[in-house]
């Protein structure tokens, strides 16, 4: 079974910088031992299965099976990376190590119900959900008030990665593993100290609303930024292209310049190069447009 097609934008904070309660689950987990980049999709998938599967079934991932809060052993895991993993510039710092990121499954999944709630229509709703619209709103927004940080260390997207997000990024430091398209090994990703992420991206927003104004590619640096302001400012950031890598050949995954593209449209719409900025917007379009076809087409 091909792992989910979904890429991931993640923050690994310093686990001394943590406080409880979180810190202690996040060393209950790391006593069991962390969790592999190569599994994430899989136990995430895992996760959310068992409790759709269960009866009856549960709202939220770790649900107790009346729906009030979550079971003592709720399924949390947690990845590290080494502060020696991240490149840096002189003015960034990361660590001390370990460096750690919960992957806050249960905010994550109540997130997503609200913004499920948000946009479905009342038929979808009725067939999808177990328990009247307004009990399981309140239930999510329960699960989003427990979070220790105020924000999840993991946003998602499926099948694409939000252009904005390569701006956070130095595309020379770009990590690619060649495995075969099955094989969990295979890997595409950055990661960048949080205090270059946070500067990156402001100076990205500034040019952009400035060249194109507030909405759209402006709006998620905005967001971004604000998500990248609730965590330690020693941590990493990692945009990781996870299941995506399946749907890409080895060819085109050493040609993708994404990253490239991203950060040389802001560089030319800062000095108003305008044919630098249609000629970088089409590579990108072609390149993300044939993803898009297969998840249409399946």
């Amino acid at each position: 079974m091909p792992r989910p097609f979904v890429a991931y934008l993640r923050v690994y904070e310093p686990l001394s910088a943590l406080e409880p309660p979180l810190a202690d689950q996040v060393r209950r987990a790391l006593e069991k031992g962390s969790l592999g980049r190569a599994d994430v999709g899989d136990r995430e998938r895992e996760l959310w299965l068992r409790s759709q599967l269960a009866s009856p079934p549960r709202l939220l991932p770790g649900d107790r099976s009346d729906g009030r809060g979550a079971v003592e052993n709720a399924p949390f895991d947690v990845m590290t990376i080494s502060p020696a993993e991240v490149p840096t510039s002189d003015a960034a710092r990361v660590g001390p190590g370990p460096l750690v990121c919960p992957l806050d499954l249960r905010a994550r999944s109540a997130a997503g119900l609200i913004g499920f709630l948000a946009t479905s229509t009342g038929p979808l709703r009725d067939e999808a959900l177990s328990r009247p619209s307004d009990e399981a709103r309140s239930r999510a927004a329960s699960v989003m008030a427990e979070l220790n940080a105020g924000a999840v260390h993991v946003v998602s997207t499926t099948w694409t990665v939000p252009l904005p997000w390569f701006a956070l990024v130095d595309p020379d430091t770009r990590r690619i593993v060649l495995a075969p398209q099955n094989d969990p090994a295979r890997q595409l990703s950055w990661r960048v100290a949080m205090a270059d992420a946070r500067r990156r991206v402001a100076r990205a927003h500034t040019i952009v609303k400035r060249s194109i104004g507030e909405n759209g590619p402006a709006r998620v640096l905005a967001d971004t930024g604000r998500w990248l302001e609730n965590f330690h400012p020693h941590s990493a950031v990692e945009l990781d292209y996870g299941g995506l890598v399946q749907l890409v050949e080895d060819k085109d995954l050493l040609e993708d310049t994404s990253a490239q593209d991203v950060n040389a449209i802001i560089d030319a719409l800062e000095s108003g190069d305008s044919e630098e900025v249609a000629l970088r917007y089409e590579s990108l379009r072609e390149f993300w447009s044939e993803l898009g076809l297969r998840e249409r087409h399946g």
